[in-house]
């Protein structure tokens, strides 16, 4: 396959073309020629005024539900929404039936066929999610698994955390964790504020989640390895992080995009579109998140994609799961809510950074090399509606919005996917 990319602006520090406006020509997977203008002809030509290409961009926390609940998402449906959202990779939570905690489970999620996008399970640090014992993750690793959580299920147990953070360090594994003390505030079904008393629901504090960041920095530190905190919403976990990181230990971090476009205000309609967890907090909190994005503080996005069915969320706000669906909206939310902030920033915390903190290898938009690419346009406009949705899933609070900055599609060697 053929594809010619006419006059699109670069970013991609790694590239000698970095910054300028260029034709772009992929024969059979690999950039052949980049130059001012070609006349190659091409099964596919690609243009667009406001067109800009990157290196692919990786999400590192998603959840396909599968198996076990492929009611809710695929790994073909979830893939092709992440696609569809601009991404090339994807690491995709334990929190399936059964849960992702043996090499064959690893092997399953690396080897579906017929879907746009790298598949990178993310391994259960305990058996089932448990927090209890150890997984096997020795195993896991050498199947593939580059990083470790229990997801949607914290690691409560220090001496646990401690263990897995020894245990990956033989083979420069991550551990993932949502930081969130489960002891404080256990009943919480949102942010812990004037908010969550007007509604007459169960707060959950900002310093379940510090209490978390702080232990296990101190775990960290003790056991010399890598952590990375994801969903983090609270200004004084900011501190700790960027306090570790001062002192030279391997702590990143990650946010949602709904934590940056939305707050707790947003609930006073009971909308069980917005339970998330962690919770939305308040405009506060959301502020110290726009300022950590800008001073770089804040590593990368993970979209926290949450697929689920009808009657998971449309019933009682108490009895609603948490989560919301984020691959295909991701860039745009982002984009208008922080439309000051630079493409060029959002490309290291959608692509640079994520892959440097795992391990991926970091494609390049540079002659002979094989083409892993996301192209965009940071200035169009898109509606979201039911039928802009590739995920099986539709609990999307997006929906019936117009946002600023549409995803083109994704070029991975030679597989093409456009929106």
């Amino acid at each position: 396959m053929k594809v010619l990319i006419q006059q699109a602006h670069i970013i991609d520090p790694a590239s000698p073309f970095n910054g300028s406006r260029q034709d772009i020509f992929i024969d059979s997977g690999v950039i052949r020629n980049i130059g001012a203008s070609f006349s190659e002809k091409a099964d596919h030509i690609l243009s667009g005024a406001g067109l800009v290409v990157s290196p692919g961009w990786v999400d590192i926390f998603a959840n396909f539900a599968d198996p076990g609940f492929e009611f809710k998402e695929t790994l073909k449906t979830g893939a092709t929404a992440a696609a569809a959202g601009g991404f090339t990779d994807v690491f995709v939570i334990p929190n399936t039936r059964p849960v992702i905690d043996t090499k064959s489970q690893v092997e399953y999620l690396r080897k579906p066929t017929g879907v746009p996008v790298n598949i990178h399970p993310i391994g259960a640090v305990s058996r089932n999610a448990e927090g209890k014992d150890l997984a096997e993750m020795y195993d896991m690793h050498n199947s593939g698994a580059l990083s470790f959580s229990d997801g949607l299920n914290p690691i409560q147990s220090a001496g646990l955390l401690l263990k897995a953070l020894q245990y990956v360090k033989a083979f420069n594994g991550v551990i993932i964790q949502i930081p969130d003390d489960k002891s404080v505030g256990a009943n919480g079904l949102i942010h812990e504020g004037i908010i969550s008393t007007r509604l007459g629901l169960p707060g959950k504090p900002l310093i379940a989640e510090e209490l978390l960041v702080s232990r296990d920095i101190e775990l960290l530190k003790y056991a010399g390895s890598k952590i990375h905190f994801t969903g983090v919403t609270s200004p004084r976990s900011l501190e700790y992080i960027k306090k570790a990181k001062d002192e030279g230990l391997n702590v990143t971090c990650s946010v949602a995009p709904y934590h940056l476009y939305f707050t707790d205000e947003d609930l006073m309609g009971y909308n069980t579109y917005l339970k998330v967890y962690p919770p939305l907090r308040t405009k506060q909190e959301r502020q110290f998140l726009w300022d950590a994005v800008a001073d770089g503080t804040i590593d990368c996005i993970a979209t926290h994609h949450m697929p689920h069915e009808y009657d998971s969320k449309i019933l009682e706000f108490e009895y609603a799961k948490n989560g919301m669906i984020g691959l295909e909206t991701c860039y745009a939310a982002l984009k208008s809510v922080l439309p000051a902030i630079p493409d060029t920033r959002w490309v290291e915390l959608l692509s640079l950074t994520p892959r440097k903190i795992f391990g991926l290898t970091q494609p390049a938009i540079k002659e002979n090399e094989p083409a892993c690419i996301t192209l965009f346009s940071p200035d169009e406009k898109i509606v979201v509606d039911e039928s802009f949705f590739r995920s099986r899933a539709k609990n999307s609070p997006f929906t019936g919005k117009t946002l600023t900055g549409k995803v083109m599609g994704i070029i991975q060697q030679d597989n093409l996917f456009l929106r």
